[in-house]
């Protein structure tokens, strides 16, 4: 068994770290917050995001970043994706030669529209292999040791191997793949897609409307991944089509929520303000823009959140613009 160290103790970094310690692993979860790691210690749960969650005897909890990664061959980077590069700034001197760094954020750098793994790479330093595991994963099932089968990619084949050999479990399925780019976007732009349903659950539109909803969001986030470079088969799976649907319907969504709370009439600084836990798709869905337009793809479902979500339109607008878009083939872009 290994030492790994998990970066960042929300409701993903602790499951992760719980589900790592229960196949043996011997894990040190980094946080930056000492009060937390304090109120951890002693009560042996994160009573924050995973209260029911029992941390087993072998995870430990940390504040320093020198003894989270010391002589550690395994990382995992839990960070929301807006402070990722400052975490893995202060993470890299602390790295042991050669170790590989796996990538649990889903999300997009606000600013440089980069991927979380390019983030990670950049600041990191190309002897450091990095993994991006994605796919239909809510924290606290994970944590409640409930079936999950979720994706890890990497350019690295070896590195795949590893992750997938280390993180497996009983309850714990991993899938490889090499297409990074069509992973990533993939669980990027499914945020996104995600508020837009909980738009339409709030307004009560109805399952029809929610399956088109599902269906033509599929549609625009397997654009944009393969204009950036991804395959067109990556979003037909886990990583696409599998966390999409899960993330549009579950209730322990988090963008989801978002966009049930804005359909009720909320302002969105409110919403997030009553939020413990970051939803990615409110910074995920500008990003998404812009990328689109340096692609040169069109982003209907994206373009109507980003409106919602920056106050220039209300929900009941945006969902009538998008019904009232010209018709077209549906193997159509657009």
């Amino acid at each position: 068994m290994r030492t790994v160290a998990v970066l960042g103790a929300g409701s993903w970094g602790t499951a992760l770290a719980v589900h790592l310690g229960r196949v043996g692993h011997d894990v040190r979860l980094w946080a930056r917050d000492s009060s937390l790691v304090r109120e951890m210690s002693a009560s042996r749960a994160n009573t924050v995001y995973l209260p029911d969650v029992h941390l087993p005897d072998n995870v430990s909890l940390t504040d320093s970043m020198a003894t989270a990664l010391r002589a550690t061959e395994l990382v995992v980077s839990a960070i929301p994706s807006h402070g990722c590069r400052a975490v893995m700034q202060s993470a890299a001197p602390h790295l042991a030669a050669g170790a590989v760094i796996v990538s649990a954020t889903k999300g997009l750098e606000a600013r440089t529209m980069m991927r979380i793994s390019e983030v990670v790479a950049q600041e990191a330093g190309a002897t450091h292999p990095v993994v991006v595991l994605s796919g239909p994963s809510f924290a606290v099932e994970v944590a409640r040791q409930l079936p999950t089968a979720v994706l890890v990619a990497s350019d690295d084949a070896p590195a795949i191997e590893l992750v997938q050999a280390e993180f497996r479990g009983p309850s714990f399925r991993l899938y490889g793949s090499d297409d990074v780019i069509g992973v990533e976007i993939g669980g990027a732009l499914k945020n996104t897609i995600a508020i837009a349903a909980g738009v339409v659950e709030g307004l009560g539109l109805g399952h029809n409307a929610l399956a088109a909803l599902i269906t033509r969001g599929l549609a625009e986030l397997t654009r944009l991944a393969c204009a950036v470079g991804g395959r067109r088969e990556t979003l037909a799976g886990l990583s696409g089509l599998g966390d999409l649907v899960l993330t549009c319907t579950g209730s322990l969504s988090r963008n989801r929520h978002v966009g049930l709370e804005l359909a009720r009439g909320r302002a969105l600084a409110d919403i997030l303000a009553g939020m413990k836990m970051v939803a990615e798709g409110v910074i995920t869905t500008g990003v998404a823009l812009e990328l689109g337009a340096k692609y040169t793809v069109e982003l209907p479902i994206a373009t109507q959140m980003a409106e919602v979500l920056n106050g220039r339109c209300d929900v009941r607008s945006a969902i009538s613009a998008l019904m009232l878009r010209p018709q077209r083939a549906e193997a159509e872009t657009g």
